[in-house]
């Protein structure tokens, strides 16, 4: 009666998931390194520089976000 089920409940199965994975080429892993180094490790030697627009500009400047203290310590290791 109550909040139980007329049911008799089932035993729960003890099951336990392995995930097995194949074994790789190594020309298959050499060739994938060598691809995905390419993708990600790219960077442009001589990257354009980017100006906002202003309204961007005025927002933060507005907020504070533009100055800049030069005595700041966590700024310190930049300006050595």
């Amino acid at each position: 009666m109550g909040n139980t089920s007329a049911k008799p409940a089932k035993p729960e199965k003890e099951e336990i998931l392995v995930k097995v994975v194949p074994p790789l080429d190594r020309a298959l892993v050499k060739w994938l390194a060598r691809d995905l180094e390419r993708i990600h490790g790219y960077a442009p030697r001589n990257p354009r520089t980017v100006k906002p627009p202003e309204h961007y500009i005025e927002y933060m400047r507005l907020n504070g976000w533009l100055d800049l203290d030069l005595d700041d310590p966590h700024l310190a290791h930049l300006f050595k």
